[in-house]
């Protein structure tokens, strides 16, 4: 039974979402990411990752005691706080958008989350590495994917009873990054439409970091027999959800990589009369744990395997955290779909918006350090967002603050970091 007091909440909530996705500046945003997009941007657009940040919404502000109907008041409030506060390109659409509830096996072995390091509270973890010889490989079996139709209705259907007169609830996809994780609390957060590739980060979940250094040296063999494993795992699991129906048209408001925007116009958009195919979807290939090896290695290890993924897909995008200037040529070269890459504060900016050009989309991530914490480093923040306006004149460019986790209670350095990157690019 879902209580009174819940079922106000949320249709609360939902009514100022709808007041916030009826405004003309949300059509104007949508323009300006998909020009950026096209690569005919004609302002760089700007957004902060806020979902992650400790205290962005407290647990106390949560009014539902239903814990799905929780996690949904989670995200509005998320939402809807950051466009009252941040002044960025948000984009809040006149819709819920719902994920399908997946289930999947293990991989044969067990991949163990293990306690934080160090704190009560902490993203610092650590996992089993159950892979610890390459005998071990032979432990692999193929997952089981299955789709949670009846649960995943139920939900929508809940979610239309109380609001769908307000708020329309639309259904596709699921974030296979939060999948992986296999955490439900977060499964509900909106971050559908997410197809990350995520090969090295399984890879790195089976052996650990040390044997990611060694084996590529002593066995060398059994780091493309995981590859292959992990290739042939993510094609079964995209291809799963293409021939069962679950696709949704990712050119809207849900995320294409690391929360970037899929608005574009060389894909279909939702509403298209067929049904959706990965050819008409962005996918998210990246490389994080293998940054460490030599631009050659990565060229056999890792790039012909992401090659092969980006393939059955419409449009890529490319990185996360990782630098990419040193091995963004033979990225160029085997990812011909390629439409975005990120930009991390460990890549050479200038040498990066050179190969790049106005080919590509140079998808800015400010190092998160900078702002976390007890005392921004304002002087930091100024001059990283100057450096990249230099470097960046000709350049599509989309600026994404992600990863910022500990603000300590200060939401308005975020406005203020906003502000400050208005001002420096004359927007």
């Amino acid at each position: 039974m879902i209580s009174q007091k819940d079922r106000n909440t949320i249709r609360e909530l939902a009514s100022k979402w709808m007041e916030w996705a009826s405004l003309p500046v949300m059509q104007e945003r949508q323009r300006l990411w998909q020009a950026v997009h096209d690569l005919k941007a004609e302002r760089p657009v700007i957004l902060v990752e806020t979902a992650w940040i400790d205290g962005f919404v407290g647990a106390d502000e949560l009014r539902c005691e239903d814990p799905f109907l929780r996690q949904v008041e989670q995200n509005l409030r998320v939402t809807l706080r950051q466009a009252a506060e941040l002044g960025d390109d948000l984009v809040i659409e006149p819709h819920y958008r719902l994920g399908w509830r997946m289930r999947f096996s293990d991989y044969g072995v067990p991949v163990e989350t293990r306690a934080p390091l160090g704190a009560d509270k902490s993203i610092a973890y650590t996992f089993s590495f159950p892979i610890a010889t390459p005998a071990d490989i032979d432990r692999l079996r193929p997952r089981t994917i299955a789709v949670d139709r009846a649960e995943t209705q139920r939900r929508r259907a809940l979610l239309e009873e109380i609001m769908g007169d307000i708020l329309p609830v639309r259904l596709g996809n699921f974030d296979p990054f939060i999948s992986e994780f296999d955490v439900g609390e977060y499964g509900d957060l909106g971050f559908t439409g997410n197809f990350f590739f995520g090969l090295t980060w399984q890879l790195y979940r089976f052996i650990g970091n040390d044997r990611l250094l060694y084996w590529v040296y002593d066995q060398p063999a059994a780091v493309h027999r995981l590859m292959e494993y992990l290739l042939a795992d993510r094609l079964a699991l995209f291809g799963y959800f293409e021939q069962e129906g679950l696709l949704d048209f990712n050119t809207d408001s849900q995320m294409a990589g690391p929360r970037s925007y899929g608005f574009v116009s060389d894909l279909p958009a939702p509403g298209t009369g067929h049904p959706a195919r990965l050819k008409d979807v962005w996918g998210w290939a990246e490389s994080q744990e293998f940054e460490m090896i030599s631009p050659g290695m990565y060229q056999e290890f890792v790039l012909p395997y992401l090659a092969k993924l980006s393939a059955r897909f419409g449009l890529v995008y490319y990185g996360c955290c990782e630098r990419v200037d040193d091995r963004l040529p033979q990225i160029l070269n085997a990812i011909p779909n390629l439409r975005s890459v990120s930009v991390s504060g460990w890549s050479n900016l200038a040498r990066t918006a050179e190969l790049l050009g106005r080919k590509y989309v140079f998808s800015r991530k400010p190092t998160p350090a900078n702002i976390s914490g007890a005392s921004p480093d304002w002087d930091g923040l100024e001059a990283d967002m100057k450096n990249t306006r230099d470097v960046t004149r000709d350049s599509n460019l989309e600026i994404l603050f992600r990863d910022v986790y500990t603000i300590n209670g200060d939401r308005a350095r975020l406005r203020q970091w906003v502000d400050m990157t208005k001002r420096i690019f004359q927007i």
